[in-house]
């Protein structure tokens, strides 16, 4: 892994710098379906090659008439409505070629190659609206996550923030992985956290969680209080199901506070979740462990005590990252180990959180081969030295 800003390290890491990873943009419907239009072209040299080397009984309608089918799926109507003109004119102009026959049985072969291509010009629209309609689901799922998991402020004070959701199922925006930051005049507050589950149950719990804090980190001097009431909000969702998450459900969560008096600090409270990376200035990264194990939100009926916070220092350069067990849990392709963030780390420096982010994300799924089994959510925030 190279050091991003001189050069040091121990390199892992192709990527890093603060630059924001950009996706490119989706190519036109034409130029996805080039590599594509190899496949009717082979369904139409095989019925001109069936035709002109077989007797004329034998003729190669099903291959014209697989051709505008196999172009359906992935051109445009306009690319398989030509398919299936050529398709149709090719065909027509073999049996012309054949010298004569039967023209009653020619016309039905002939019609039958031509409805076959109206049908794929159909199915080619059907297609069309199909992903038009599954694009704009994932439009909007991608306004829902911007509104349930918004972005954090790029700055803060003296602090630099950026945040990655990373999706384990292609196309998905939401789960039950969380993060938010709050400017509060306690001090800025963070939280990353896992709900149990999946599907709309998770995000509903997510919405409840995040909405419990943002409203908690304003109004309670400690951080301690703050998870007091995201236990007591999750317990009152609970109750109001009244079925099995009343008993099952539970939410990790971590929650760190930046002093408003004190810049130099973080104070954290873990409850169940994957412990918090400080990486400092000099490349080297360390666990913030919890002195005193707790469980996760949600779960009263094993036991309460009350919530301690354990105070770090929180020296000027260095980054603090927070993720759920998609990233902890990630395994490698092949050998099935365990991704371990501060061996993977060690040695490294960025230049900002997007720089660390973007690194981070590339170097999982390079770990991964590119099969990233569960969601992550990453959050990274700096101390700047100076304002």
């Amino acid at each position: 892994m190279a050091d991003q800003r001189s050069g040091r390290g121990r390199g892992r890491f192709r990527g890093g710098g603060s630059r924001r990873t950009t996706v490119p943009a989706e190519p036109p419907a034409d130029g996805r379906c080039v590599p594509f239009l190899l496949l009717p072209l082979l369904m139409l040299a095989l019925g001109i090659l069936l035709n002109v080397t077989t007797f004329s009984e034998i003729t190669g309608a099903p291959f014209f008439a697989a051709a505008p089918l196999v172009t359906a799926p992935f051109c445009t109507r306009g690319v398989t409505v030509g398919t299936g003109l050529i398709a149709t004119a090719l065909f027509a102009a073999l049996l012309l070629l054949d010298g004569p026959s039967d023209l009653l049985d020619d016309s039905m072969r002939t019609l039958t190659v031509a409805t076959v291509s109206a049908l794929a010009v159909f199915i080619s629209g059907i297609v069309r609206r199909s992903g038009a309609a599954l694009d704009s689901a994932r439009i909007i799922a991608e306004a829902a996550q911007r509104a349930v998991l918004p972005l954090p402020p790029p700055r803060i004070g003296r602090l630099e923030f950026a945040a990655r959701y990373k999706a384990a199922q292609t196309g998905a925006r939401i789960g039950g992985d969380l993060y938010a930051v709050q400017e509060t005049p306690h001090g800025t507050r963070m939280l990353v956290g896992d709900v149990r589950g999946k599907g709309l149950g998770a995000v509903e719990a997510v919405v409840i969680v995040i909405g419990a804090f943002r409203e908690a980190a304003e109004q309670e001097d400690t951080l301690e209080a703050v998870a007091g009431r995201l236990e007591g909000a999750l317990r009152r969702e609970g109750d109001r199901r009244r079925g099995l998450d009343q008993y099952e459900g539970f939410t990790t969560a971590v929650l760190v506070e930046v002093p408003a008096e004190d810049p130099g600090v973080l104070r954290v409270v873990n409850r169940g979740h994957p412990a918090p990376l400080l990486l400092k200035s000099d490349g080297f990264p360390s666990y913030i462990e919890p002195r005193v194990p707790a469980l996760p939100l949600g779960m009263p009926e094993l036991g309460e005590w009350p919530d301690r916070a354990d105070e770090v220092p929180f020296p000027p350069g260095a980054h603090l990252l927070l993720y759920t067990d998609g990233l902890s849990e990630a395994r490698g392709e092949g050998s099935g180990v365990f991704y371990e963030p501060s061996r993977r780390l060690a040695g490294c420096a960025f230049d900002g959180p997007d720089g660390l982010l973007d690194a981070l994300v590339a170097d999982v799924e390079a770990y991964t081969g590119g099969r990233i089994t569960d969601d992550m959510a990453l959050l990274v925030a700096r101390r700047r030295g100076r304002l």
